[in-house]
């Protein structure tokens, strides 16, 4: 109705904290401030992310400051010659950067922004791209904050091994991937992403709509020293400090097994440390080159920091409305459902599960919830039906998870894809929805 997805996710959490309390207005609101907003802020996993997020900006906009997201344009652009180069460059990049669905979509969009734009494709369109890139090629690469999530939930078994084993079934990711494919091989749209592309192609108007939130928000003037090596080589670094990172929480330097390390890692505290080392490492590249001054460097801080502060706010919001649906009862709801037609339905179950994790992850708006609330219910259920059914039901609740969240306008991958496109976020979800 608003079509505006703050005070949309507000009212959502008012209504929540209004239901939990039983319609009293200052119970809600004290629900609402303490169990909600400042619950989600402090707890550490969520500030670990938002940690990770602040960097992530500011690393982007060092590499657009720095000249090096303008140099790659500039080379893809003579390298890139039609729309389906653009499109394929797009996807392939994203398929590089399999290690987290958050910095798949931010650096992915303002790399290819240039590149896309050149060729007019519309923002929704490379929107798509990156959103569907993003997730289901970390759900099936093993080295990645999904695969660990994934691990973490799973007690009482090889949590890597098993999210392994379920690549093959996970039917959702692989055909999303089959589908961009298609899509970029083809050119052929349908849906409301039609009007968008034909704005593009014909009039080279890239968003469509009369909210362009991001058509003026162009970064400084980049510096003119930098090179295809300046975006090139933080993108490597982020990657290697990042897995190190990952991998130190899991404690591999204390003799744990690399596989092992991961499976048990804390991706939040991990990617954090990881993303603030190769912020570090950046910085000496840089400004030891003199691409960029020490005050132009350090004002990227506060540069990527606001290129931020929506996906931060969504984010929030977004947490604020799971801990709302928490305190309502919706998991243990759930799992009564899933557990109540289970015993008639073997055969469906992993249908049954596909669904609910589906419906879950778009009105929590979080697959990594999805998967906290229903992995230990499917390991309960898989567990006395058949091995086999255990994995297929893993595999059910990931794919069923990842649609979800890609249709879901709150949730956190689907806010980063359009903040990394840097496309309206209400456009981004209607033109995706049919695909």
């Amino acid at each position: 109705i608003t079509k505006e997805v703050y005070s949309s996710l507000f009212i959502g959490i008012a209504v929540g904290a209004l239901l939990v309390t039983n319609g009293n207005p200052v119970n809600a609101l004290d629900t609402m401030v303490n169990d909600g907003f400042i619950s989600s802020l402090a707890d550490s996993w969520n500030v670990g992310i938002l940690i990770f997020l602040v960097v992530l900006g500011i690393i982007v906009a060092v590499m657009n400051k720095a000249g090096g997201s303008k140099a790659y344009g500039e080379w893809a652009k003579n390298k890139i010659k039609t729309r389906r180069g653009a499109m394929g460059a797009t996807f392939g990049l994203g398929c590089l950067i399999f290690i987290d669905d958050y910095f798949n979509c931010l650096t992915v969009g303002s790399v290819m922004k240039p590149v896309t734009d050149g060729h007019n494709i519309s923002r929704a369109k490379l929107a798509y791209l990156i959103d569907a890139t993003a997730a289901p090629i970390c759900m099936i690469a093993p080295i990645s904050s999904w695969a660990a999530a994934v691990s973490g939930v799973l007690e009482g078994y090889n949590g890597l091994e098993l999210f392994i084993r379920a690549i093959p079934y996970n039917f959702y990711s692989l055909l999303t991937i089959v589908m961009i494919l298609f899509v970029i091989f083809t050119d052929m749209d349908y849906g409301p992403m039609i009007n968008h592309e034909k704005n593009a192609k014909e009039k080279g108007d890239l968003f469509t709509t009369g909210d362009r939130p991001f058509e003026n928000a162009v970064p400084d003037a980049s510096s003119d020293k930098g090179g295809v090596i300046d975006l090139v080589l933080p993108v490597i670094i982020l990657i290697v400090c990042s897995v190190i990172g990952m991998i130190y929480t899991g404690g591999f330097f204390s003799g744990t097994s690399f596989v092992e390390a991961f499976a048990n890692s804390d991706a939040s505290v991990g990617l954090s440390m990881g993303s603030l080392v190769s912020l570090i490492f950046i910085f000496i590249w840089i400004v030891a080159r003199k691409v960029l001054s020490f005050s132009d460097f350090m004002s990227c801080i506060t540069l990527g920091f606001n290129a931020m502060v929506p996906p931060i706010l969504i984010l929030t919001f977004a947490w604020t409305l799971s801990s709302m649906t928490g305190a309502l009862g919706a998991a243990p709801y759930v799992a009564g459902l899933v557990k109540g037609s289970a015993a008639a339905l073997k055969l469906l179950l992993p249908a049954i599960i596909f669904v609910v994790a589906c419906f879950l992850a778009f009105a929590t708006g979080t697959s990594w919830g999805t998967f906290g609330i229903l992995i230990p219910i499917v390991v309960n259920l898989g567990a006395t039906v058949s091995a086999d059914m255990l994995i297929i039901g893993i595999s059910a609740c990931l794919a069923g998870a990842v649609c979800g969240d890609h249709c879901s306008p709150i949730s956190d991958t689907t806010i980063m894809a359009s903040s990394g496109a840097q496309c309206n976020h209400i456009n981004h979800v209607s033109t995706q929805l049919p695909y």
